[in-house]
Order: C-alpha cells, then structure tokens, then sequence
C-alpha cells in the first residue's frame, strides 16, 4: 500500500493542530504553550518561561485536549503536552477556564495580601493573572502560611511568604547561572525555596531570579521601595563593563537612575543581564562625583565655571602642543568622545594618543577584532579552547554561552594560570605559570590531545581572554593563537580589553606616536586622561602615578577621586555611558546606541560637548559641528587588524620569587563598579588578597589566614593570604582594582615575607 501524500500546506518536521478553532501548524516535539504563543493566543502560566527547562509545576495553563477525535479525560498542561498531528485544543472553553480558576484559586490560598507594599505591584504576574482568572471573594478561611526568609545577600531581598512555588529562580540558578544554589526543601504545603545553607547567592548572574519570579518573592534589594513601575521612564541602552554589550533597560525616576533591567536581545545577552550591569548603576551618585569644573590652587582646589576651567585646559594644551602631549583615553570611551579625543591631538600636533591603558606588549601593533565567531555562534560549537581567561568574570554572559555549548555536547579547554572555577566540566585543564603560558600555546602545533580535538570539530574556536592579551609576552601569544587556528581550522576570537576597545581602534584612537605604555614610559610634558582613574585603570598604576605627578594633565572625569586630584591640573566633569547619548561597538562588530537614561549630576556635561567647547577654543579642524548628528555625519570607521612581531621570550621568576597572576576583580573592573555599594558587599568581592598555591606557602612559612608583604622593584603590598590548589605553582593571584594591590607592578617577579 502506498504512503499517504504529504499535506503540502504543512512544512517538512510540522503537525497540523486546531487552538480554538484555528489551524496552524507547528514543530513536532513543541509544546502547545510554545505553539499557542507563536500565534498570539494567551494561555495563563507561572512556572513556564520559554528560557528554561519545563517544570509543569502550577498548572495555571491547563488547557482542554482532543486528539484522534477523542477528548482527554483530564485537562492537560500546556507547557508539557506536545503538539500532536489532528490535535484540537480549548484554551477558552468552559472546561478550561473552570480548571484555570481552581488552580488560581488555589495558588491564593496562602498568598498574603500585601500587594500595597509590595515592590513588585504594578508589574507583578500573578496580580495580572489573578484580575482575569481570580475569584473576587475566597472560600478559604484558614491561616495563610508563613514562611521565614532566607539573607540571599546584597542584591536580592526575600518575601518569601509570597512565593507559589514556581521554580523559576531554581532553574535559573541551575541551569542558566550553573552554581544550584537554591532548591527546594520538605514536600506539600511545607514547600520551601531556600538556599540549603543559608548562605549569600554567590553567582555573578544571581539578579536574573528577580526578572522570573511572577510574583513579589524575590525582588531587587538595590531598588527595594524606591519607586513604583508607574513612576519610571524606561531609556534602551547596553551594558558597559564588558564587550559582550548586553542590552537593558534603564528606569529613571525624576533623572535619577534606580533600576536596570534586561531588554531582550537574543543574539547578544538573550533575556538575561550580568549582576554588575544590573546594580552598577548605584556607582554613578557616588559621594565622590565630579559635580563642578575644579582648578588646582597651591596644593588645593577650587570649583570655577565652564569657562575658566576650558581656558585653563586650552592654556596647558597650547602649552605642551606637539610631541609634549600624550592622550589616554580609557577603552569603555564612547566612539563620539574617541573620535575627537583624535582629532584634538591633531589639531595640537600630536600623535601620541591611546585607548590600550591595560596593555603591556605592543610589539605587533595590537587591536580589538570582532570575534570571527559571533557570541550567538558561540554556543553552537563543538570544541573550544580558552586561553588566559577567566570569562565567568570578564564577559558573564560569554561564559554562559559557553555553558550552553557544553551542555550541547561541545567539548571545552583550558590553559590558564589559575584553574578557574567554570560552571561546565573542562575534556582538559592545564594550569600553568603564566611566563609558560606563550611556549604552552606555541607547543599545541606539534598535536596533542586539544590539537586534535581542534582539528576534528565540525566548528572550533581558541577564545582569548584578559590574561593572554594583557600579558607581558601577549604577542607570543596572539601568533601562537593564530598559528594553532591555521592549522586546525579553529577561529579566533580575542575578547576585547574594554566596553569599547573594538569602536576606538575602528575610530583610529591608536597612535602615530607612542603608545600608552611608551607614553608612560617616557613622560609627556601634559595629559589628556579621558575618563579614567589614574590610580587603579592602568596595566601599571605605579608607572602611570609616576609619570603623570610630574606632568600637566586635564581630566575629562566622571569621579573627582584621590588619585585623580592627585596628578591632575584640571578636572572636566563628564557624563557617564548612562547619561549619554552614543554608540559603542561590540565583540561581534555590532554598533550600539544608546540614550541618556539619566541626568548627569550638578554642572556634568556629556563629553562630546566639552570636548567640542575645547576644540573650538583650541581652533582645532574637526569641531565645527552644531549637533550629534553632524558629529556622527563626519565619522570615518575602518577595520583594523593586529600586524606582525612577538615580544621576546621573558624569564621566569627568580630563585624564591613569584610570578604574580594580574587578573580584574570582577566588582572592582572600572571606577563606576567600585562605587557600586551592593557589588562591594557581595560574595564575589573578596578583597585584596594573595592566593598560592598550598605547597608554595608551605615552602614560605605562610598559612590560610595569614598575612605576607609582596615587593617588587617599585612598590609593596601587604596582603592577606589564601591558598588555592587552583594556582599554578611558582605563582600568586593577586587581583587588580584594588588600592592596596596597585603599587605592585604586574610583571616584575614578586619577593615574598612574612608579615
């Protein structure tokens, strides 16, 4: 007998399903809510999020079912009953609404009634869902359960008296953070969601449990009672503490910033958000803000108005025109501010200007690339091989991608100078001391076990991150990286050392001259540091304090800090990325825009307009523009590429010495994040310290808990010690960011004693 003829109407991997009297198809193995939500027919729900695993846990979505002309004998739920070939669904019938409001009425037996004070009214799902599927007088007269709340930590406040037992948060923690922190504990109406231990969240993605809960459970501690929703005004713009760029939104109440939520983009961060784009926002009211222009007098200061302090500025450029000027631009610099940064070094005659501040090697010219595999892409790989990164802390979200990827099946690598703790199992982890690191990499082109699997994968990628392109032999390591590729056929993609690394080099903020490093090395007469905190952002803060106290310098600023006030002639106060508007470029390539979601405090102006009001003073070619938009008509954008050289081969460690590991804290990244109040509180932020492993303290009569003074030839830091098997021996982790780490240099070998 022959086969029936194939329905030309439904496409290939399709079944043919009736919602509500309305045909469709829809892919086989897909749920009804995922078919029902496609053609815009609502079904209620609470535990279903189209980002997660299914649950199936509330039955608010409880639909009638006829399969085969036959009804179900019970309502099924539409968030785990696959579609079917002839399948007819009810989502409106008078059988499902029935089971909908015996379920809602049921999930409000023990919810209080506090929607008032609540801070997730006015937004809140289960309010929502209530209005339309609730009774308007309960038939339950018994106690309302309570459930005591658990200390989550810094960011995220518990009611959890209100919680319906979703699972949302568990399945975020589990599956999308990797860390499991929160489960669920007893069984019945003793049902709790909790942490087990009673300890803080500790995972860098634990602010994505606010944006799934459906009711007020778990909420934003940061915002708690600042706001209702009504009162916002919602402004689109992107995270800029990495490259990844992930899209938010920033809620303003009367210019003031006070929540940041995901917006969806599914290329870039999908729905979620990293815990420092969401609370990052706290830094920018800092009490140190630069508010006013302020003058140096003596050994003091002084505020003046906008146009004594440009004059002041314009003197001490006209002053140091030509080669005495140097321009250092910080890498999270918007492609606006980048491109006249350039133009008024040229105009002055200089082509000493720079955005590489965190870079050391500079043999082979190096810039940010786009990544060759896009961070969509990312998660679709087979092989990967992460080289001097830690991403879980440079780029959260990139790391999840990567989590996903393994998840897939994909098969991942290591080789770094501490064995980071990554939230998927690694085929192979090689820790090594980080002067090894350039030959480790050099060596794979002989064919090892990773050599192979690169070279097998349908689609492999060698992902470089801080440690590698902030290294002192970083161009070893690039060529080394790029010679691996061509022969395995794996891409490359090198994450970008700043927001927008990749924008500024496309704009041309590289040098003609000296590079940053050189510009240190070989002091300038004056300074243009352009948002930046001369006492922390630097590769080498000591080199930079050095250079910069016996040179003239204007700061374009957004802090009036110490270290700033401390090298500084002029301060410019500047508006922050969430108080601009500008475009950024991504690790993709892609760029980005954003508009000003707050007001920049006091006497702050938007950096393109004091940079314009400067060039104008200064006669400089380039400023002649009225608007953004004629700023925007006049940008120039060109790819760029990394040229040709390597860095010689550096020696390791002396005899007793260590090689120190340089890596950002993740809370302690730029100068808005280490203003942020709630990321400093959190777990994450573990202070300054120095990490060994246990064996290489034991040699040095140094224990957990103790104290060690660490010097090199330029400074020296006393420090808490931790011990780590996860360090690479003959080595200490000792992270950026920190005012009591930044004398220390971060290539010179490290003498150690005890305290």
């Amino acid at each position: 007998m022959s086969a029936q003829p194939a329905d030309p109407n439904v496409p290939p991997d399709h079944v043919s399903i009736e919602i509500n009297g309305v045909s469709m198809t829809a892919p086989k193995g897909s749920m009804i809510i995922q078919a029902a939500d496609r053609a815009g027919i609502p079904i209620p729900r609470f535990c279903y999020h189209d980002k997660l695993p299914i649950a199936a846990n509330c039955r608010m979505c409880l639909v009638e079912v006829e399969m085969g002309g036959r009804p179900m004998p019970k309502p099924q739920p539409a968030c785990a009953t696959p579609v079917g070939d002839g399948m007819k669904i009810q989502t409106r019938s008078d059988r499902a609404l029935h089971a909908q409001r015996n379920v809602m009425e049921f999930l409000l037996i023990n919810h209080p009634l506090d929607c008032p004070i609540c801070d997730q009214g006015g937004e809140c799902e289960l309010q929502d869902v209530s209005l339309g599927y609730g009774r308007s007088v309960s038939r339950f007269a018994e106690r309302k359960r309570v459930v005591a709340d658990e200390d989550m930590g810094p960011l995220v406040a518990t009611e959890m008296t209100r919680c319906i037992q979703c699972t949302r948060c568990i399945r975020v923690m589990s599956e999308v953070a990797g860390t499991y922190e929160l489960g669920g504990m007893n069984r019945g109406e003793r049902l709790e969601i909790g942490t087990y231990d009673g300890k803080p969240l500790t995972s860098e993605l634990s602010g994505n449990v606010i944006d799934v809960c459906p009711v007020g459970a778990l909420t934003n501690k940061v915002y708690r009672f600042r706001a209702r929703p009504w009162e916002l005004i919602a402004r689109e713009s992107i995270g800029y503490h990495d490259a990844l760029g992930s899209n938010l939104f920033l809620h303003a109440r009367r210019g003031e910033i006070v929540r940041t939520v995901p917006r969806d983009n599914d290329a870039i961060n999908e729905c979620w958000l990293s815990d420092r784009d969401r609370y990052s926002h706290q830094g920018l009211y800092a009490e140190d803000r630069a508010l006013k222009p302020m003058l140096r007098e003596g050994d003091g200061w002084r505020e003046a108005d906008w146009d004594e302090a440009l004059a002041a500025a314009a003197k001490i450029l006209r002053d140091n025109a030509g080669d005495g000027l140097g321009v250092l631009a910080h890498p999270a610099t918007s492609n606006e501010e980048g491109a006249l940064l350039k133009a008024l070094a040229e105009g002055l005659g200089s082509g000493h200007v720079d955005h590489r501040i965190n870079l050391l090697d500079f043999a082979d010219r190096p810039v940010a690339e786009a990544a060759q595999v896009p961070a969509l892409e990312l998660e679709q790989a087979d092989v990967v091989l992460v080289v001097g990164s830690n991403p879980r802390h440079e780029v959260p979200l990139l790391h999840h991608r990567l989590r996903k990827a393994a998840k897939r099946g994909a098969r991942i690598a290591a080789i770094n100078p501490v064995d980071f703790d990554f939230t998927f199992p690694a085929f192979e982890s090689r820790t090594v001391a980080p002067s090894t690191l350039p030959a480790e990499l050099e060596a794979l082109a002989a064919g090892d076990a990773i050599h192979d699997a690169l070279a097998k994968a349908g689609s492999a990628v060698i992902l470089l991150g801080a440690i590698a392109e902030t290294h002192p032999q970083a161009s070893r390591i690039r060529a080394a990286a790029r010679a691996l590729a061509a022969a395995t056929g794996a891409r490359l993609n090198r994450i970008p050392q700043g927001a927008n690394a990749l924008g500024l080099a496309r704009h041309g903020v590289l040098p003609t001259g000296l590079d940053a490093r050189a510009m240190l090395a070989q002091p300038r007469g004056a300074y243009v540091l352009y948002g930046i905190e001369p006492g922390l952002d630097f590769a080498d803060n000591a080199a930079a304090r050095q250079a910069l106290s016996g040179a003239r310098v204007v700061a374009f600023s957004h802090f009036a800090c110490a270290s700033t006030r401390a090298v500084a002639d002029v301060i410019l106060p500047i508006a922050l990325t969430p108080e601009t508007d500008a475009t950024y470029t991504n690790l993709d390539g892609v760029d980005q825009r954003v508009v000003p979601g707050g007001k920049p405090p006091g006497s702050a102006r938007a950096g393109w307009r004091v940079l314009r009001a400067l060039g104008g003073d200064l006669g400089a070619a380039g400023f002649g523009f009225t608007d953004l938009a004629g700023l925007r008509a006049q940008l120039a954008p060109t790819d760029v590429r990394c040229g040709e050289g390597r860095a010689e081969a550096a020696p390791a460690a002396g005899e007793g010495a260590l090689e120190r590991v340089a890596t950002p804290a993740v809370y302690r990244a730029d100068a808005v994040l280490r203003r942020a109040a709630a990321l400093q509180a959190h777990p994450l932020t573990a202070g300054a310290r120095a990490v060994l492993h246990p064996e290489e303290a034991l040699a040095r009569g140094l224990s957990e808990g103790g104290v060690a003074r660490f010097a090199d030839e330029r400074g020296t830091a006393t420090l808490p010690v931790a011990t780590s098997t996860r360090v690479a021996r003959g080595a200490v982790w000792i992270e950026t960011g920190y005012a009591e780490t930044a004398p220390l240099s971060p290539t010179a070998a490290l003498t150690v004693t005890r305290a």
